[in-house]
């Protein structure tokens, strides 16, 4: 895939790329440091069909979706041929009992059995998370074990 870089002089910059149906689909980073997300027209890539202006907190939870759904489709295909092993992601919401707690403090793997294997934050990936981790609201964690298992984790988080 190859994303453009493109500097808009006294706005910021612009990155984005084109898509297999042709669509242009991209970002601009503002120098006060805000987003807009853009798409363009089905018949012109150069012209903008929607423009949607992001926050911060906005742009890093459209990453962490976007990151997170292919770290999980990545992991998914690798343990497509291991029986009995599925992939999940998890969200960190506000009011999940381990909210700005050390990840190890839910006891995830000990109590379901499940390996939390990275958390997508910000936009950014953190790989095989250590227990001292702190979760954060927003936080997408990609976890690996059984259906039963991923159930167990599911309601640690959501419940303690």
């Amino acid at each position: 895939m190859n994303v453009d870089e493109t500097e808009l002089p006294g706005l910021g910059v612009r990155k984005d790329f084109i898509t297999a149906s042709g669509r242009r689909i991209g970002v601009v980073e503002m120098r006060e440091g805000e987003t807009e997300l853009f798409v363009s027209t089905w018949d012109d890539p150069d012209t903008c069909q929607a423009s949607i202006p992001l926050t911060a907190d906005e742009a890093a939870a459209l990453g962490n979706l976007l990151g997170g759904q292919h770290i999980a489709m990545r992991l998914a295909e690798a343990h497509r041929e291991i029986p009995g092993i599925a992939t999940r992601q998890f969200s960190i919401t506000a009011d999940s009992p381990f909210n700005n707690q050390p990840m190890g403090k839910a006891q995830i793997r000990t109590r379901s059995g499940v390996s939390i294997v990275a958390i997508m934050r910000e936009g950014e990936v953190v790989p095989s998370p250590a227990p001292d981790v702190v979760l954060h609201t927003g936080d997408l964690l990609v976890a690996v074990g059984t259906q039963e298992g991923l159930d167990s984790a599911a309601a640690i988080l959501r419940n303690g």
